[in-house]
């Protein structure tokens, strides 16, 4: 980047300016900023043949260069034909890239209609560019993203390839309908306990077998409670005496009403859960093999695939996932099946979009935000984020609590020493880094063990003594055994 002639930089900030500075009411500062913006920089160009697009509801603003048209900045319509006419227009003016900003979803489709017509498109965070000066309108805000991008100032964001959005489409309509099951299963209960009727208290999820049984058979219209109860699965812990305590209450037509449209809505979240995952296995079944031949590692930990019963899928997933990436992150501890695909189907299995893996936990948003100036960190803050890879990451590394494995002893010294919610977000890097070391280099993970970890800190502790005592004239000399 080039630098201000010597004359207009004192100009810019002589120390009559600086005097005045304070004196100046608003509209003079604004005007005085913008003569110093209107100076010419010259910037290094970067971008020569940009444009920018101001994404709206029901039509969009293009800046293209002055010297590209007589009519730089136009207005189009959000229907197909008009972003067809979008596109055709910025190919006649030179255009070879646009930065749109990611607002909402409305820029989804413009940004396959120009990455169709073979345009470059930047989708760039609003956060970069909400920096404009003086009074915002759709006009300015086009002309401002043509300036930033033609000089290089903005950054593209992430976007994956369209075979990972479509397994990313799949699997996100799956968590919606997990989601919405979960509600109506919430208002089942509470339709229950306003008739008294306390499954919850001897039965630890109204949505498993004997629960559904229940269910099933007091809307057929059965009201014994001892019959009832003698549909308990011989897994559950309560007797049938217990079971039918609890079944004993006040049958109102009304909440009858409620539980069986719950019900009945419940059982189609299931239909619709299924038919997803009949879809995510065939179109999973069709994509490349990169497994090269390998066969699939032998799960050791009996259990851990699926933390949650209720949402394994119908199908083997793990084999396909290991298929498809030709790698196992089920192997590290804490990650199960849903959290490989979570993982997978928001980033991909490509890593080389990031330069290493500190760039991948930066963008999982996992990475610490010190405030720094001098060299000196003036404050911590916190990176809020809604990235599910994210999400799926922190609740893997809460698993470890109870893990008697190397990440499981780990993550207990950074609790103690931490607490809680910095050692999970922590942890959640760490399990980032292992993902990218594996999908990117083909490492394999072995856990070594907790015993090997206690070892290893204790001879941290050791050797962090002995600098210490060495400081201040004394010698640590291990006791005999």
């Amino acid at each position: 980047m080039k630098t201000k002639p010597p004359e207009k930089i004192q100009k810019a900030t002589s120390p009559s300016t600086r005097g005045h500075w304070n004196e100046m009411n608003r509209k003079q500062r604004r005007e005085m900023m913008r003569q110093i913006q209107s100076e010419d920089l010259s910037l290094e160009v970067v971008h020569p043949h940009a444009a920018g697009i101001d994404i709206g509801n029901e039509s969009h603003y293009v800046a293209v260069p002055p010297t590209r048209d007589s009519q730089p900045v136009r207005h189009f319509g959000c229907t197909t034909v008009e972003l067809k006419a979008l596109a055709e227009w910025l190919k006649q003016c030179g255009i070879r890239t646009v930065a749109m900003q990611s607002t909402g979803v409305y820029w989804i489709a413009v940004y396959d209609i120009l990455e169709t017509a073979g345009l470059d498109v930047y989708l760039v965070n609003a956060r970069d560019t909400k920096n404009l000066p003086g009074r915002k309108s759709d006009v300015q805000e086009s002309q401002w993203l043509m300036k930033l991008h033609t000089y290089g100032l903005l950054r593209n964001s992430f976007r994956p390839s369209q075979e990972i959005r479509t397994m990313r489409t799949y699997w996100r309509q799956r968590n919606d309908l997990i989601r919405a099951a979960v509600s109506h299963i919430q208002r089942i209960q509470k339709a229950l306990t306003q008739m008294n009727i306390q499954l919850g208290n001897v039965l630890s999820d109204v949505s498993g077998v004997t629960g559904q049984a229940i269910l099933k058979d007091i809307l057929a219209g059965e009201r014994d409670p001892h019959k009832l109860a003698a549909l308990r699965d011989p897994r559950v812990k309560a007797s049938e005496e217990q079971i039918a305590r609890y079944l004993e209450g006040n049958w109102q037509e009304d909440l009858l009403f409620v539980l069986k449209q719950e019900q009945e809505a419940y059982e189609f979240c299931q239909q619709q859960m299924a038919e997803c995952d009949r879809q995510l296995q065939q179109y999973l079944q069709q994509r490349e093999d990169r497994s090269q031949g390998a066969s699939l590692p032998q799960e050791m930990r009996k259990g851990r695939l699926v933390r949650k019963k209720g949402n394994k899928p119908m199908f083997a997933l793990r084999p396909e996932l290991f298929r498809i990436t030709g790698t196992d992150l089920t192997q590290v501890d804490g990650i199960d099946v849903v959290t490989a695909a979570t993982i997978l189907s928001e980033a991909g299995w490509d890593m080389s979009k990031w330069e290493d893996e500190h760039h991948f936990v930066s963008w999982l948003r996992l990475c610490p935000d010190n405030r720094i100036s001098g060299n000196k960190v003036l404050g911590k803050g916190r990176l809020p984020t809604n990235n599910r890879a994210s999400i799926a990451l922190r609740m893997a590394a809460s698993t470890l609590r109870l893990s008697n494995t190397y990440l499981g002893a780990q993550f207990r010294r950074f609790r103690t020493k931490l607490g809680a919610p910095v050692a999970i977000k922590a942890m959640a890097a760490k399990l980032a880094r292992l993902v990218y070391r594996m999908l990117r280099y083909g490492m394999k993970y072995v856990d070594q063990g907790a015993k090997i970890y206690e070892a290893q800190h204790r001879q941290r502790q050791i050797g962090q003594l002995k600098w210490n005592a060495a400081k201040l004239g004394f010698r640590v000399v291990e006791a005999a055994t």
